[in-house]
């Protein structure tokens, strides 16, 4: 029987001396105590060495998947003819079988075995010394873990992060240095800024020009088209700009220059940023954009950690303050985040927004994933979400399209209540309560009394309305505030004796006529009031009069008996 063991410079080939003591498991482990002992029980047959790292890394990468390697179906065909196999794997110990015809052994006392082989394996294997064994396991492991995680330089998301970082940064530098140059040549030339609203080609016409009274001469053909060249050459002819000097004006040339730079740059960094996007995360960049998507891994730190994140919280990253403040204050959280830029929600209608981001959020927690640990690097997978999503857009705006357009056509409309409106069907839905008589109940007697007195109601009334009136036309004359106080006590009996009418039992006849009698009664008491009141009034305005001429001098006294005789004559 031959050993197959598995080693970080190669495979080991050992043959089993006394397979005998294989039957023995528990006690196996006391023949690999010392390294005498142990060639007594295996012995080295054939050794394969790895010629490099990388093959050393794929043979281990095989292993792991239970696959032979090339040069181990060769090591295998060469050693092992007519003899049985100990393997470690019996997934291994069946592929082998199966492709080299070579009878494997996988089983308990095969396992102990391969323990005492690795605890005395530098001194069965000769030239093998410990201090070379521990780099090459060390290097080895290194290389399968970084193969296992997919690591690669490509796919550093470092980069990314910096270089979105660096974008953002030169844009609000470029906003505002270009921002500074119309505002200082804008004395000398204010109304360039309304003919070249662009900040770039506003940079380059103000390096070109220079003064404006250059203007005419200069041809501004491959900057301007011939509209916006006329007017800038007319508005230079008619300017209320002041003039400059020749060292002003080279400064803000050089102010110019700058911006230009800066603009420059940021192509290249952008061209660069879409690059390695397209490289790292081409799957995600197929759905949201590269400007996005870079967004998206700088604010979750890197790709991984993007990947490990659910389709909800890519939905609202970046609007994580707006979320905890909805949170705080009970109202309703945000839809989205920095996915909103992307161009799949851009062209939604408002109303739709929602929807496309929480579908477009779970697409791209999917692309995130597969670009982060699948093998692939085509963006067949975003390239196929993205129609999906472009034709849920288009199914959801057809379907409002279909609403507008009178699809449900049998359904009957139901217009909400409006008050101001008297005519059409639609002005009240639910018809309005009808008074119901049969709901009035009479108590008391029944029977022909009762219908007498019912008569004698509306008499009643009549006859209390009449004295009303006259009331009304006798008050006209100014009242005392014991008159107005009687007036309210009236009222009051007035509405008690209404209100019993209409809910208490029905008066006699004899009770009708006392109430008449007390209310003439008030009214001639209120009369003598009324007349007494105006006597007062008389009285005081004479003795009024009577101080007045009392106060006056003896001069118009005889003033007023002269003007007496005159008219007495």
């Amino acid at each position: 029987m031959l050993v197959l063991f598995e080693t970080p410079a190669g495979f080991a080939l050992f043959k089993v001396l006394d397979e005998g003591k294989l039957s023995k498991v528990e006690d196996l482990w006391k023949e690999f105590s010392t390294a005498d002992t142990a060639r007594q029980v295996v012995k080295l047959k054939a050794f394969s060495k790895f010629e490099n790292t990388s093959e050393a890394l794929s043979a281990a990468t095989l292993l792991i998947d239970s696959k032979p390697s090339k040069g181990l179906r060769k090591f295998l065909r060469a050693h092992c003819d007519g003899e049985s196999l100990a393997v470690a794997d019996s997934k291994l110990g069946n592929a082998i079988k199966e492709k080299l015809k070579i009878d494997c052994v996988h089983n308990n006392a095969v396992m102990e075995l391969m323990r005492g082989v690795r605890s005395q394996l530098t001194e069965l294997i000769s030239g093998l010394g410990a201090q070379d064994l521990a780099p090459m396991s060390l290097g080895l492991s290194h290389s399968l873990s970084r193969y296992k995680l997919k690591f690669s330089p490509d796919k550093v998301d470092t980069m990314i992060i910096q270089a979105i970082g660096l974008l953002d940064d030169l844009d609000k530098e470029l906003n505002t240095y270009a921002m500074r140059v119309r505002e200082w040549y804008g004395w000398h030339f204010p109304e360039l800024a309304k003919i070249v609203t662009d900040n770039i080609l506003y940079a380059k016409v103000v390096k070109l020009m220079g003064s404006r009274s250059n203007a005419a001469k200069i041809d501004f053909s491959e900057i301007l088209p011939e509209e916006v060249e006329t007017e800038l050459k007319e508005a230079a002819m008619i300017s209320m700009g002041t003039e400059v000097s020749d060292l002003d004006l080279m400064n803000i040339k050089e102010l110019c220059d700058q911006v230009l730079s800066l603009a420059e740059y940021r192509a290249q960094l952008y061209d660069y940023l879409k690059s390695r996007m397209n490289t790292i995360a081409p799957n995600l960049t197929a759905l949201v954009g590269e400007l996005v998507g870079a967004r998206l891994i700088a604010h979750g730190g890197s790709l991984l950690n993007l990947a490990k994140q659910p389709g909800s919280t890519v939905q609202i990253l970046g609007a994580e303050k707006a979320l905890f403040r909805a949170l705080k204050t009970k109202h309703a959280t945000p839809k989205y985040g920095l996915i909103y830029h992307a161009s799949l929600i851009g062209q939604a209608a408002p109303k739709h927004k929602g929807k496309i981001a929480r579908s477009l959020a779970a697409k791209a927690a999917i692309a995130i994933r597969y670009d982060a640990l699948g093998d692939s690097q085509d963006n067949s997978l975003g390239l196929e979400n993205r129609a999906k999503l472009e034709a849920r857009l288009r199914n959801l705006e057809g379907r409002e399209l279909g609403r507008s357009a009178g699809s449900a056509k049998g359904k009957p409309k139901i217009e909400m209540y409006d008050k101001d409106r008297k005519q059409g069907a639609g002005a009240m839905i639910t018809t309005a309560k009808v008074y119901n008589p049969s709901a009035d109940a009479v108590l008391g007697r029944t029977g022909p009394e009762a219908e007498k007195q019912q008569e004698m109601v509306p008499q009643k009334r009549k006859k209390e309305a009449e004295p009303s009136q006259t009331e009304e036309a006798e008050e006209v004359v100014p009242v005392v505030d014991g008159d107005k106080k009687e007036k309210k006590k009236k009222k009051k009996k007035v509405d008690t004796e209404d209100n019993d009418e209409v809910g208490a039992e029905p008066e006699t006849e004899e009770v009708g006529k006392k109430e008449q009698k007390k209310k003439k009664k008030h009214s001639t008491e209120n009369e003598d009031e009324n007349v007494e009141g105006e006597k007062k009034k008389k009285k005081k305005r004479k003795h009024a009069e009577a101080e007045e001429e009392e106060t006056e001098s003896p001069s118009k006294k005889e003033k007023k008996k002269k003007k007496k005789k005159k008219n007495e004559d």
